[in-house]
């Protein structure tokens, strides 16, 4: 096992977020986890933080973990909050995108690496990714109706 030299933050977006926390922990058992809780107002389609816990002082380095990236709204969010938390190298860690969220987290975020596993085709008219997976969270947590 190689020991890294620097302090890593994992920050998953509650709650669909924490659902791959727990591997990324088995490869990085270091790791420090942080936590951001973001929910989409239906309406407007713009995220709404209703929770966050940092430490006083920052990781070097912090992943931004959300399996599925829409808009690209609430990542942006979370990013925000992890760089005026301190942390210079931010990465954005996700399974599915859209290439709406991709663009809109590249155009304002730059400097922030994106990994996904899959690029889906666009997004309908609720800002769902097609033909995506449906409620990440619901799906990780068993709670769909």
């Amino acid at each position: 096992c190689m020991e890294l030299g620097c302090r890593l933050g994992l920050v998953p977006i509650l709650r669909a977020g924490l659902g791959m926390s727990g591997a990324i922990q088995d490869l990085i058992p270091q790791a420090e986890v942080w936590h951001l809780g973001f929910y989409r107002d239906e309406s407007t389609l713009q995220p709404v933080e209703y929770y966050q816990k940092f430490s006083n002082s920052p990781p070097e380095i912090a992943f931004i973990v959300d399996p599925m990236l829409a808009t690209g709204g609430s990542a942006c969010e979370g990013i925000d909050r992890v760089k005026n938390w301190g942390v210079e190298n931010v990465f954005l860690l996700c399974i599915i995108a859209a290439p709406e969220g991709i663009k809109k987290v590249s155009d304002i975020h730059p400097d922030v690496d994106i990994f996904t596993c899959a690029i889906d085709n666009c997004l309908n008219e609720k800002a769902y990714i097609l033909p995506g997976l449906g409620d990440a969270g619901d799906r990780i947590f068993n709670t769909l109706k």
